[in-house]
């Protein structure tokens, strides 16, 4: 009986190892060999010295500049609101705005825009400092603009078309000019005409001469200047104009039929 139970596995061993010996030679036979053949006017592929590239940063992380989160034009809407308490202006009573639930930014064509030269210029700031730049006042609507300064000075703000914004930079309150000087840096690699910085010497409110090139002009407001309801804060403050378009290479100028009509209302 015990031999019986040795037999039945050595003759399935031995039935395994004929059929692989049989599968083994039917391979052989169908095996066809071919000679790589070459001719002389083969061309070759060269491998390339492989290059250390850096990484594309990943979404997350294009969001961030200096550690803090990417400046666009969002950061420019209109500060006004309804809860905002009625004002006299005029010795008449005045009620400022609905802000970013009643109206755009300003549009060119179908799309919100403001000059990105601005947005180019604070993101630079805030990626050399490593520090928040601060938003006052970006884009303010006519009705806003009055509501925020009523003088005749600022009757004709460029925040109305989206070309004017007042910001400060967190650690560097009291010290606006290292600011000044990296905005002038930033046109160094640039056209003479850009690069070349010099003082404004027309009418300002401001007591320091303004910084300007052809595209831009720079302010300083210091602690007792320029406040108003946008810039109630008790820093100085810089007020980046943009003086020129390069698109469309023509200067900026403040136009009130366009400021009252440039933006959507909801």
């Amino acid at each position: 009986m015990m031999y019986r139970y040795l037999l039945l596995p050595i003759l399935l061993i031995s039935c395994s190892g004929l059929e692989r010996s049989e599968r083994d030679k039917l391979r052989e036979r169908n095996a066809v060999g071919e000679y790589v053949r070459r001719e002389s006017s083969d061309v070759y592929f060269t491998l390339e010295e492989p290059e250390l590239r850096r990484r594309s940063a990943y979404p997350w992380e294009q969001r961030m500049v200096g550690n803090h989160s990417r400046i666009t034009k969002e950061h420019f809407r209109c500060k006004g609101s309804m809860s905002h308490q009625m004002i006299l202006v005029n010795d008449e009573s005045f009620s400022d705005c609905g802000g970013l639930e009643k109206h755009s930014l300003p549009l060119r064509g179908k799309w919100e825009f403001v000059y990105p030269i601005q947005v180019d210029l604070l993101n630079y700031i805030q990626e050399k400092t490593e520090s928040a730049v601060i938003i006052t006042c970006g884009h303010r609507c006519p009705t806003h603009n009055t509501y925020a300064d009523s003088s005749y000075f600022n009757a004709g703000s460029k925040h109305m078309i989206g070309a004017e914004v007042d910001f400060y930079v967190k650690g560097y309150e009291e010290n606006p000019e290292a600011i000044i000087s990296l905005l002038i840096e930033y046109y160094n690699d640039d056209t003479p005409e850009y690069r070349n910085f010099q003082r404004y010497q027309g009418r300002t409110n401001v007591a320091t001469n303004p910084w300007m090139n052809k595209e831009v002009l720079i302010k300083l407001y210091q602690k007792n200047e320029g406040r108003d309801f946008d810039n109630r804060h008790p820093h100085p403050y810089l007020c980046l104009q943009v003086r020129y378009d390069r698109e469309n290479q023509q200067k900026i100028l403040f136009d009130e039929r366009h400021a009252q009509s440039c933006f959507r209302r909801y």
